[in-house]
């Protein structure tokens, strides 16, 4: 019988179950799928080419992750960007970087130099950030305003808010400013581009994103035994304490259990923990997928501005990019070649070598239930990691990580379930780092 069961495979439940293994607790993790990190993830399509899901990134001040990316050994698999590249409908591309000045200011060389915005969308927009720093401590009441509703409060621009505060925001959590809680919005700002000079950079994998949990990085963790295709069909409950677990019409047993499962499915799975999932939404992520007869661009991504497109990635050589729509409800009744053809439509805008390259083939990902809608209020419902059963934790990015639906939100529930459970077991463990400061 092992120490613990993690039901579910996604970056929530890989982090809880590498954190406990680490300490010599031995896990056995259930994931109903062939493959492990749940919606952070990659396939192969039937022409047997590898595709991520959709392009997932990380920043710098995502100190869990990068942490949980040590665990397994696959940190080195993360290039990460100094500079962010801001292109607009035509092709101009407005680069934001850090300069010589210490931070909160080492932005303030490129950025007073970007094209796209004005010198009253600049003013606005440093004004606001002095407000960030003032009053992320002592404002009550950003979790239950929306971050339009804060922008509108320190009289952004309409351009400040569609070009800048938008372009980053809803890429960043995955909600439109109007359903965001500001919180969330100040979180990025302060931690992403704000704390260090080095914190905004951004980590892409430079392998495809099911590599990252591969075989061969968990094996540096021989106490965690994965069981692919299985399905956790039913937890057993009794005197409070979860008893067993029926997977494959087999019953397994543990100490300890963690459910890192999503919130749509954890009411039903483990109706005797009484957890409250009704007030939760999804918010949708559509990926498009671009391969062209030459290569099309240099640039390794760039931010677009003005458009439903937000993010292309290059991965392959100018040939091959990766297409990313945040909070992408508008798309998910559309036909797929009705989007591919919106996304080469708005490429083309941007990419003058696409206009006359050839498209070779193009996938679409529809994630309608990508994340979490991060809404105002909806933080006094989300969950902590203890339940009323003595033995189950939770762990999921919508549980009280204190950050947004990320990765790094993931792995900081993951690790907080984690220090809950090795403490049950005897052990005095403590794998949650804190933010930067």
């Amino acid at each position: 019988m092992p120490d613990v069961i993690v039901l579910g495979g996604g970056l929530a439940g890989l982090a809880a179950a590498a954190a406990l293994g680490s300490t010599g607790a031995s896990v056995e993790l259930f994931e109903s799928k062939p493959f492990l990190g749940g919606r952070a993830t990659s396939y192969a399509l039937p022409d047997s080419e590898v595709i991520d899901n959709c392009q997932h990134i990380l920043l710098r001040c995502c100190v869990n992750l990068l942490d949980f990316y040590h665990r397994l050994g696959v940190d080195g698999n993360v290039k990460f960007f100094s500079e962010i590249p801001f292109m607009e409908p035509g092709g101009r591309v407005s680069i934001f970087r850090r300069g010589i000045l210490p931070a909160p200011l080492h932005f303030t060389e490129s950025f007073l130099r970007l094209p796209f915005l004005s010198l009253l969308d600049k003013i606005a927009i440093g004004r606001a950030f002095l407000a960030i720093l003032l009053e992320h401590k002592n404002r009550k009441d950003l979790d239950d305003i929306s971050m339009l509703d804060w922008l509108q409060e320190k009289r952004q621009t309409p351009n400040a808010i569609e070009r800048f505060w938008r372009q980053v925001l809803v890429s960043a959590v995955n909600e439109e400013l109007d359903r965001m809680a500001a919180s969330h919005g100040f979180q990025v700002f302060r931690l992403g581009f704000l704390a260090t000079n080095d914190s905004y950079e951004m980590g892409v994998p430079n392998v495809p994103l099911g590599d990252l949990y591969g075989s061969e990085a968990w094996s540096r963790i021989p106490a965690v035994k994965l069981r692919l295709r299985s399905a956790v069909e039913k937890v057993e409950v009794a005197e409070s304490r979860v008893s067993g677990v029926i997977s494959g019409g087999e019953r397994f047993e543990a100490e300890q259990y963690v459910s890192a499962v999503s919130f749509e499915r954890v009411a039903n799975l483990i109706p005797d923990a009484g957890i409250d999932t009704s007030v939760f939404n999804h918010s949708s992520i559509t990926g498009v997928h671009l391969w062209f007869d030459r290569p099309v661009t240099e640039l390794d991504n760039a931010t677009l501005l003005d458009r439903n497109i937000q993010w292309f990635f290059n991965k392959d050589g100018g040939r091959y990019l990766q297409l990313v729509i945040s909070a992408s409800r508008s798309l998910l009744e559309m036909p797929r070649q009705q989007v591919i053809d919106l996304a080469l439509k708005e490429l083309r805008e941007f990419l003058p070598a696409a206009r006359d390259a050839q498209l070779v083939k193009a996938h679409v990902v529809k994630e309608a239930r990508a994340t979490f809608s991060a809404s105002p209020g909806l933080h006094q419902h989300r969950p902590e990691s203890k339940t009323r059963l003595a033995n189950l934790w939770l762990a999921g990015d919508w549980t009280n990580s204190g950050w947004p639906a990320t990765m790094e939100g993931a792995v900081r529930s993951g690790y907080k379930a984690a220090e809950f459970t090795a403490a049950a077991l005897g052990h005095s463990a403590h794998f949650l780092l804190p933010d930067i400061k």
